[in-house]
């Protein structure tokens, strides 16, 4: 396992998906907040994943060029993407009520026109 995650498993738990898993969540909230397209989750993620796998090589002697930055990117993109989900909907139920209702975590449906 070490060998695929560039450091040992405490670390990459507690600084990658603890840590930084936490910021890529509140960026994908920033991104649905402000408007923006889904697309722009990917390259913050991105560079959430170097800058995570930067903070491992240089205070845990961990691998910078290790096969562990693929993993780092897709944790922290996939924390990332749920959190733009989960704000794109709460943001389009509560701004237009009259045309959208919640249809569970992940989805929102139109409302029936009322006769």
């Amino acid at each position: 396992m070490e060998s695929l995650l560039g450091t040992s498993l405490q670390v990459y738990v507690g600084l990658t998906v603890i840590f930084m898993g936490v910021v890529a969540y509140l960026t994908g909230q920033a991104i649905a907040n402000t408007w923006r397209p889904l697309w722009q989750v990917f390259p913050s993620c991105f560079l959430l994943g170097l800058t995570a796998r930067f903070l491992i090589y240089a205070l845990f002697q961990g691998g910078l060029l290790s096969p562990g930055i693929v993993v780092d990117v897709t944790v922290l993109t996939i924390s990332g993407l749920i959190a733009y989900r989960f704000t794109q909907v709460t943001k389009m139920v509560s701004q237009y009520p009259w045309l959208y209702e919640r249809c569970g975590w992940w989805r929102y449906a139109e409302k029936p026109p009322s006769t």
